[in-house]
């Protein structure tokens, strides 16, 4: 009797493979075959799931952030409820690479950020969650009382985060710099 694959399991093993490939080599090399091979399933399992790059890549950046608003979820109480600062830091902290998972998906983003550049529709896919997120932060910052533009504090304040993030995966500062340094900016534009 053939052996029954959980779809979840199945996607989430893709995804995974699907980051790796990302990380390691670029959005240029993810094809069928380079994520059946790190996923150690046929790339016919792969065009299953997906037919075109395009299909891929989306379904990359969808996985990040869902596994984002996950871990997002489990702070809930923190981010709903917390101080203005609380639910800002730990929002903008989630997309530091401060542990494996969270490397993995700085990768993958960074990888999309690069290519939004030179390509729309990833510009409009990236813009829509970023859109979001930079409202929370506005939203929060407004709420403190003490910062004289939240819009552009919360810009100022996702770029550095994007910026911290790529410094830290090309190792040019250390996780723990990156957290202290994204800390003590988060005081400076609060006030405090």
């Amino acid at each position: 009797m053939p052996k029954k694959v959980d779809p979840h399991e199945r996607r989430a093993q893709i995804a995974r493979a699907l980051h790796r490939v990302i990380a390691g080599r670029g959005l240029d090399e993810v094809s069928l075959r380079h994520v059946a091979t790190e996923a150690g399933v046929s790339a016919g399992l792969v065009q299953h799931w997906f037919r075109t790059k395009d299909e891929m890549l989306r379904f990359a950046l969808e996985v990040v952030a869902e596994q984002g608003q996950a871990r997002l979820a489990r702070r809930g109480a923190e981010i709903e409820h917390g101080t203005p600062r609380e639910a800002v830091r730990a929002l903008l902290v989630e997309l530091l690479p401060l542990d494996e998972e969270r490397r993995l998906e700085a990768h993958v983003a960074l990888a999309f950020g690069a290519r939004a550049a030179v390509s729309p529709e990833i510009a409009r896919w990236v813009r829509d969650g970023m859109d979001q997120m930079r409202a929370f932060v506005a939203d929060r910052l407004r709420a403190a009382g003490r910062v004289g533009d939240p819009e552009a504090a919360a810009v100022a304040l996702t770029a550095m985060v994007d910026g911290l993030a790529a410094h830290v995966l090309a190792e040019q500062c250390t996780p723990e710099a990156a957290e202290a340094a994204f800390d003590d900016h988060l005081d400076t534009v609060l006030g405090l």
